[in-house]
């Protein structure tokens, strides 16, 4: 782990990942499998049990997240989680479009939001082994009914609140005002998720301000889309005089987020790096292909930011296509384990030991059987949350409190 420590600029995209790529250098392919981790930590613990008072929320608190998630035995980037973050779930005109497993208990404690990730920062130890005291925001993807609906509200705005003066830039309507809006009345959307990460980012770069800093931001489908405005927007409006601190963007199965001006914004920001990390049969990178501009009569056509990565994943003899899904290739487990195997454009597929193959089948069941005696989907709370009492009763209790939900 010493090299990571040593070339963890050029392994941040100092260079734009030139000569990492194919082949693929063996510090970065643990590089992207640890930041993918990260974001597979939310995903296992985000409840969306229909009667639980907690769906929406995390499982765990902050402190025991990584732990729970297996992000501890044997894991040697070691961070601690500063900050969960919320996502308003009641967008458009107000509506309350409601989640997609909806809690049917009228005590439900969210009500307009959803919990979208965590800030975190690394420890002493983290920082031996990453070489800097590194900032990670971490996105999750789709989990939602309002969320769905937001991926598919495709009409482009202007970004005022990241850019002040128009550059021409153009951004994914659904995804700029869900990082950008607020609910007044919500416990935990009275603040922007922008406001809320952009905080406590401030607030760790004061702390830190006397050490070697980065801020890397990583997510997953419709997460590395907001992970690409955060990215953007913490390069283009510093906090704290952090001019000169890299931030990277390291984004799996990412859409499409803006118009061509936006795309030469970002690559005109002298500390800002973006890594897409795309997976060949997945379709959602190839998303959205072009929209009207909001308000008016111009069609505008998506383009890409940053460095693509391909990779290949239907290459691997551990798994069978499950011809019934045509999302099979978009999963982050699958991405993983593509990272994980590839051996170049025209290689074959070779697992490398940085990422465990039984996670493949983590939530679904794709792995063959001669190759994986792994259960299908096997990834489950114990008992759904059901925990025995002293006197023998059970009772749902799923959720340990933390931040500002701790009832």
């Amino acid at each position: 782990m010493e090299s990571i420590a040593k070339r963890w600029r050029a392994l941040s995209g100092s260079e734009n990942w030139e000569g990492l790529l194919d082949p693929l250098d063996s510090d970065l392919r643990r590089y992207l499998i640890h930041y993918g981790s990260m974001i597979g930590a939310v995903y296992d613990s985000f409840i969306t049990e229909p009667t639980s008072k907690y769906a929406g929320l995390s499982r765990y608190a902050k402190k025991n997240l990584f732990q729970e998630t297996g992000l501890d035995k044997g894991y040697p980037f070691k961070y601690t989680i500063t900050k969960y973050f919320y996502t308003p779930s009641t967008m458009i005109g107000g509506a309350k479009r409601g989640y997609h497993v909806q809690s049917v208990r009228s005590d439900a404690v969210m009500k307009e939001s959803n919990w979208g990730g965590y800030v975190a920062v690394a420890t002493d130890k983290g920082k031996e082994v990453l070489g800097r005291r590194d900032i990670v925001v971490v996105w999750r993807g789709t989990e939602t009914m309002s969320e769905l609906i937001e991926d598919f509200r495709i009409s482009m705005v202007k970004p005022p609140i990241i850019f002040v003066e128009d550059n021409g830039s153009l951004v994914h309507h659904g995804w700029y005002e869900m990082y950008t809006s607020t609910i007044q009345d919500s416990q935990l959307n009275s603040k922007s998720v922008r406001d809320q990460v952009r905080e406590e980012i401030g607030r760790l770069l004061d702390l830190y301000k006397n050490e070697e800093v980065s801020i890397t931001v990583t997510g997953h489908s419709l997460g590395s889309s907001l992970a690409t405005l955060n990215a953007i927007d913490l390069a283009a409006n510093p906090l704290n005089n952090s001019d000169n601190v890299l931030v990277t963007a390291i984004m799996f199965a990412c859409p499409k987020v803006g118009n061509e001006s936006f795309k030469n914004a970002f690559s005109q920001l002298k500390n800002l790096r973006a890594l897409r990390v795309v997976n060949q049969d997945d379709l959602v990178p190839k998303l959205p292909l072009w929209a009207f501009e909001a308000g008016t009569i111009f069609l505008k056509s998506y383009i890409d930011v940053g460095v693509q990565f391909d990779i290949n994943a239907s290459k691997s003899d551990y798994v069978t296509p499950d011809k019934s899904s045509m999302f099979m290739w978009h999963g982050l487990m699958m991405y993983l384990h593509g990272i994980d195997g590839f051996q170049g454009p025209q290689g074959g597929f070779k697992p490398q030991g940085c990422f465990d193959i039984p996670q493949v089948n983590k939530y679904v069941g794709v792995l063959k059987v001669e190759k994986c005696q792994v259960p299908t989907e096997w990834w489950v709370e114990k008992n759904k949350g059901m925990v025995q009492k002293d006197d023998g009763t059970w009772i749902l209790d799923d959720h340990e409190g933390d931040d500002v939900v701790d009832a």
